[in-house]
């Protein structure tokens, strides 16, 4: 399952339907990058050139010549190279790239000077992302430049670039069915995998090893590559937001907080699980457990179309406060803590984030000064959490070193919304039942 060539046919005319008359678009791909000596890191498609070509191969270049005559789809590629492909694997070539991946025209890059600067000249405005590839941009502008020292002779160089990522990040905030069925997919597969992180979790376990669990149960779904380094943190780890160290041996009593997804397709899942070591939790962990939970479940209500994008954290905020006021871990009343930002000693960071084939996807929040109005297609993670440091003074020892996030996919849908990722365990009672087994 795979995005099909009619809907990359259909992102690339409904980018060229938005640009100016007589324009052009310029697109890079991604890379190769070096690791060490004569090694490179496995290569990974630049997104934006992936979402328009379906193109999953280094050193090539798309241009959108919107009503050109000879075709408005042109590719720059590396040449069919028999000897390089028994080396370094298969090449479309400029044939291939108009045979499987539709376009109108195809050349090798290596004759990208001699071409494209034939393709700009004369077209008053450049789309282009400016600033993302430093080495590309001293290109094009040497392109222009060129065009430039040729006005005397007749030459028009383009007189305005423009902002292609405008364009172009909207377009992808809006998933389409191809799309979510791929999300759906590395979804579920994440859930499954987690799933199985609890059931083989353990005291005396390191957290590496749930990494490892993890990583082999997706990829054993075709869920190879993670969206992301994969956090798990065990004990007082767990109050570290962005922690990958994965290395500390888990402990009977501690709760393990696991953020982990894969990449299905291009398409990343996004899946945060808080579960106890033993398997059973205790009543301080329960506590804090259920009331990220009844968080998480009031912002999940607040994902419909017509709410803005700052309304779900708002509604986390409130049912956070609240609780641990409840605890004693608290002290006033909610709106006065939440003027202050009291809540921020315990939960930190924002709901959640845009997701698609960036796990952090790209997507304006605010549009002006506004939060954006959610609307179907969109699809974000619900996140909320409670982090109780160890050496946080203003509380009872008992509750120190709890750390606990739920984050869930959530795609939202004209009638409201969907959760794309409850087939991970969730509630106390599903969490033990599972470790229990």
């Amino acid at each position: 399952m795979s995005i099909s060539k009619q809907e990359f046919s259909r992102r690339r005319k409904a980018l060229m339907a938005m640009m100016e008359p007589n324009s052009i678009a310029i697109l890079p791909s991604a890379s190769e990058q070096s690791r060490s000596r004569d090694i490179e890191y496995p290569f990974r498609q630049d997104n934006d050139f992936y979402y328009l070509t379906g193109f999953d191969e280094p050193d090539a270049v798309l241009v959108l010549l919107p009503e050109r005559e000879h075709g408005e789809y042109v590719l720059f590629c590396r040449e069919k190279d028999k000897e390089k492909e028994i080396w370094d694997g298969y090449r479309a070539g400029p044939e291939g790239a108009c045979i499987d991946f539709g376009a109108d025209d195809a050349f090798p890059i290596d004759d990208i000077d001699e071409i494209l600067p034939g393709l700009i000249e004369g077209r008053e405005r450049v789309y282009y992302a400016m600033g993302k590839d430093p080495d590309f941009d001293r290109h094009l502008m040497e392109w222009v430049n060129r065009i430039r020292a040729k006005v005397r002779a007749g030459a028009i160089p383009p007189g305005e670039f423009l902002d292609l990522d405008h364009f172009l990040h909207d377009m992808r905030l809006y998933k389409s069915a191809e799309e979510i069925r791929l999300m759906e997919t590395a979804a579920d597969i994440s859930a499954r995998a987690h799933q199985k992180a609890m059931e083989t979790c353990a005291p005396g376990r390191y957290e590496y090893e749930l990494e490892a669990e993890i990583k082999y149960a997706c990829a054993l779904e075709g869920g190879r590559h993670a969206a992301y380094n994969s956090i798990v943190g065990g004990g007082a780890n767990a109050c570290i937001l962005h922690y990958v160290e994965n290395n500390q041996k888990l402990k009977n009593g501690d709760l393990v907080l696991i953020d982990a997804g894969c990449e299905y397709e291009f398409y990343a899942s996004d899946i945060t699980r808080t579960f106890p070591v033993n398997g059973k939790f205790s009543r301080e962990q329960k506590a804090i457990y259920n009331l990220v939970l009844k968080a998480q479940e009031a912002a999940i209500e607040k994902v419909v179309p017509g709410n803005h994008w700052n309304e779900p954290h708002d509604a986390s905020v409130r049912v956070i406060v609240e609780g641990l006021i409840e605890l004693g871990l608290l002290k006033g009343t909610p709106e006065t803590l939440i003027e202050k930002d009291a809540y921020k000693a315990f939960y930190m960071h924002r709901i959640g984030h845009w997701l698609g084939m960036d796990v952090h996807d790209v997507g304006d929040y605010k549009v002006g000064d506004e939060w954006r109005v959610l609307e179907p297609g969109m699809v974000m993670t619900v996140e909320p959490g409670i982090y109780i440091a160890t050496d946080n003074n203003t509380v009872e020892s008992k509750w120190r070193g709890i750390g606990v996030r739920i984050e869930d996919d959530v795609v939202i849908t004209k009638e409201g919304c969907r959760v794309l990722t409850d087939g991970a365990p969730k509630t106390v009672d599903e969490i033990e039942a599972v470790m229990a087994g």
